[in-house]
């Protein structure tokens, strides 16, 4: 069986490190992948720049994606995975802070699974993310299984 990873795409280090300490309280943290902004996830998808050599035919079950990140945002992420038949499976759950009308509708647009806005509250913070781990890695079955 393929190991279950999340993809994390968060450029904050503050909501980075608090969705890490969530997601391992939550049982849900040893398969997290880091990527700062969208060009580094990009990168870690294809096997490309510092991934170079990476196997892509081992992709996350999910990704969580911030849309304001710096290099590339997420709509331009959520466009070239939507593009990509190696990438364009995969459960994307956008978790930002916006709540823009432009930004929900582009992202489920675009093919975004979900749209979660990031509670300010730490508690509802990590109940969030225990939830999210626990459907997308537990319960929900993903297409490339």
């Amino acid at each position: 069986m393929t190991p279950k990873t999340i993809l994390l795409v968060e450029d904050n280090p503050d909501d980075l490190e608090l969705a890490i300490r969530a997601l391992r309280k939550s049982g849900h943290g040893d398969g997290v992948v880091v990527a700062r902004d969208g060009v580094e996830a990009l990168d870690y998808l294809f096997g490309t720049g510092a991934f170079a050599g990476r196997d892509t035919a081992v992709q996350p079950t999910v990704i969580l994606l911030d849309l304001k990140l710096p290099r590339l945002g997420g709509h331009e992420v959520l466009e070239r995975l939507r593009k990509d038949k190696r990438t364009q499976l995969i459960a994307v759950v956008v978790l930002t802070s916006s709540d823009q009308r432009d930004d929900i509708r582009g992202a489920y647009a675009r093919g975004a699974n979900s749209y979660i806005r990031k509670p300010v509250a730490f508690n509802q913070f990590t109940t969030m993310l225990a939830e999210i781990g626990h459907y997308w890695l537990d319960l929900n079955v993903p297409p490339q299984t």
